[in-house]
């Protein structure tokens, strides 16, 4: 029996920081066979701001996935904030109220979604691949199928790279509003009711529903959120391209899946941690940061994440069937 507690034991920290582990491998591998400039101060701040887009919508995604839910709608919402924002800083708006109006976008295509979803009871995948379309054509609607320019505000300084006189900062203010929501996605779903009802939807939906929890209200209030996160990023892409592309983001919400799958997430839903998605978030960014710089075409990197991917699933399923066989 103690051998089999300490068994566990070691497989549930290994499940733990088997991301980091992988993180800590992929970074020194390219660090030995990458050109010097790799570990450089300068790539490394470039490495954290083009994780910041997938990690905050990876924490949204991240309450979809514990809740035993999918969103691919996340690449098209992404696009609809940058359009959005730009329309909103054209039309006069002050910055800050143009960003909360791209914010809301997104999360009233979350709450869009979540009512489908819970009072129509239609699946998840089935509703978020039909938004996926809708809301990329909206936002290409509002745009004329065309970039949106938007006049220079300090949004745009949100993931620039830092000036020499910003250098105290030693990331942009996009990378620490990114680590400041993960704190509080993550006391969220660990120490309030709200989280703990996540977790139960996710684990068995039936048996949760059993016990008081208000499943629709709850599933309503996880895509909402999650929404929220993708509109979020859509302000972070807005900063890195300067205009409002209603064709950005596009492929992004698997990058955002990926993300939560590779840190450990399960997308069998009750699974799942903040730290984890994003240090899944820094495994792609630091891969593809890696062959971009050693000169390796673009097939390669989809290649290689798309293997990591799969081999993440597939570490999944199995540990999936030793707790069930135990």
């Amino acid at each position: 029996m103690r051998k089999q507690g300490l068994s566990t034991s070691w497989s549930a920290w290994l499940n733990r920081l088997g991301p980091l582990l992988g993180l800590m491998l992929v970074y020194a591998l390219f660090a030995v066979i990458g050109p010097e400039g790799f570990t450089g101060s300068r790539n490394l701040e470039t490495i954290a701001r083009q994780t910041a887009v997938v990690g905050t919508a990876a924490l949204g995604m991240t309450m979809v996935i514990i809740a035993g839910g999918i969103d691919l709608s996340v690449g098209s919402i992404i696009a609809l904030s940058t359009v959005v924002i730009a329309l909103g800083l054209s039309a006069g708006l002050p910055p800050i109220l143009a960003a909360i109006s791209g914010i809301l976008a997104g999360m009233l295509c979350g709450a869009a979604n979540g009512f489908i979803i819970t009072k129509l009871r239609v699946v998840p995948f089935i509703v978020t691949l039909g938004t996926l379309l809708g809301v990329r054509g909206i936002a290409k609607g509002l745009a004329h199928e065309q970039k949106v320019d938007a006049p220079i505000t300090w949004l745009n300084d949100l993931l620039a790279a830092l000036t020499p006189d910003r250098r105290w900062m030693i990331v942009p203010a996009g990378v620490w509003i990114m680590l400041a929501l993960a704190i509080v996605v993550g006391i969220v779903l660990h120490y309030t009711r709200f989280g703990r009802y996540t977790f139960a939807i996710g684990s068995s939906e039936q048996t949760a529903r059993l016990s008081g929890v208000d499943v629709r209200r709850v599933k309503l209030l996880v895509y909402t959120i999650s929404a929220g996160f993708a509109g979020l990023a859509g302000l972070m892409q807005f900063s890195r391209l300067t205009v409002g592309d209603p064709t950005a983001a596009t492929g992004l919400e698997l990058d955002t899946i990926a993300a939560v799958v590779i840190g450990g997430g399960s997308l069998s839903g009750g699974e799942g941690s903040v730290f984890g998605s994003l240090v899944g978030a820094l495994i792609m960014t630091v891969i593809r940061s890696g062959c971009a710089q050693m000169g390796l075409p673009n097939w390669v990197q989809e290649i290689v994440t798309g293997a990591i991917i799969v081999i993440a699933v597939a570490l999944d399923r199995l540990r999936h069937r030793r707790s069930s066989s135990a």
